[in-house]
């Protein structure tokens, strides 16, 4: 027997609820604070979590017999992998499920949703409404949009999500390059450029699908901003500090950026996030930046399959550790 907490439990799969009880008792009450998951760790074996919490060496530390983490997130920049691997805890996620993940739509549609509400001013155009200024003429001319067909997009990283938004980007008349210079079994319907910098500079929309990792840390700065063409936008639902954020809101600022949509931000799990962050500030004066809360892959197919695919990869995990 094994005891598993979920510290986000609201409207879980039941399939994968039940998978964790098959292995021993589970403590899934309601969504847990960083307090109150740290009180709760003592004796815990499996820690089921999503992304509010970060699990840092202080979670990890105060879970003594924890011999698993498991998250159905392919990004895991909110666990310490390092000292996972010290402590010997696993860490079940679905990083490299590639397989798996081709049937899951829900970020790369919401990328699109994304585009589509900043090039046609959808939310602020609603504002207007709710603010009862329906019967006012101007509106046509103050909320008038983009065509996305006949445009260019440039998709940065062809990997699964990228993949299905520039299958998207077909659909809607535009013509679709991309840069990845890991990517094989490359799309006929869309033409590979040779660097980041190609890429900006022929995207009118340049959308980001890459990992965050060393390497693509600040990948997106002001040299790649200074390379897009005048009226380009920029649609990012991978992760925040991917893109240097100073870099974008100086582009927006002085209009080298048309718009920016954005699901993610960098230091997510900071305390003062909620606060203090700029992109957050420039957003409530300036109507050419959308953001929405991280929740790209939040939709109840998506996230009830994803619960249900790293529950069974648990209780595999568990079956092998006590086999072996």
């Amino acid at each position: 027997m094994i005891d598993t907490l979920i510290t986000e439990p609201g409207d879980y799969s039941q399939k994968a609820l039940k998978l964790y009880h098959d292995l021993g008792p589970v403590s899934f009450e309601r969504d847990l604070t960083r307090i109150e998951l740290l009180d709760q760790l003592e004796g815990m074996g499996i820690l089921v979590i999503r992304l509010a919490i970060e699990i840092d060496s202080e979670v990890l530390d105060a879970a003594t017999s924890l011999k698993a983490v498991v998250t159905p997130t392919t990004g895991l920049d909110h666990i310490d992998l390092e000292v996972c691997e010290e402590k010997g805890v696993a860490v079940v996620s679905l990083k490299g499920e590639t397989d798996f993940l081709q049937g899951i739509p829900a970020t790369s549609e919401h990328t699109w949703s994304l585009l589509l509400s900043l090039v046609r001013n959808i939310p602020w155009a609603f504002d207007a409404v709710r603010e009862g200024r329906w019967t006012d003429n101007r509106l046509r001319q103050e909320f008038r949009g983009h065509d996305l067909a006949g445009r260019s997009l440039g998709v940065l990283g062809l990997g699964r999500v990228g993949r299905k938004v520039a299958k998207y980007g077909n659909t809607f008349g535009m013509r679709v390059h991309a840069y990845d210079p890991d990517g094989d079994n490359w799309p006929t319907d869309v033409a590979r450029v040779a660097t980041l910098l190609e890429l900006a500079s022929m995207s009118d929309v340049l959308s980001i699908h890459v990992p965050l990792a060393p390497e693509t840390r600040g990948l997106v700065d002001s040299l790649i901003f200074e390379a897009l063409p005048p009226g380009a936008v920029l649609i990012n639902t991978s992760r925040g500090a991917i893109v240097d954020e100073t870099a974008m809101l100086s582009a927006l600022e002085f209009g080298r950026l048309a718009g920016a949509a954005t699901d993610v931000i960098s230091d997510e799990t900071g305390p003062d996030t909620q606060i203090s962050h700029a992109l957050f500030d420039y957003a409530n004066r300036k109507s050419n930046l959308l953001i929405t809360p991280h929740v790209a892959g939040a939709t109840f197919e998506s996230m009830h399959s994803t619960e249900e695919f790293v529950a069974q990869k648990c209780v595999e995990f568990v079956s092998a550790r006590m086999s072996g």
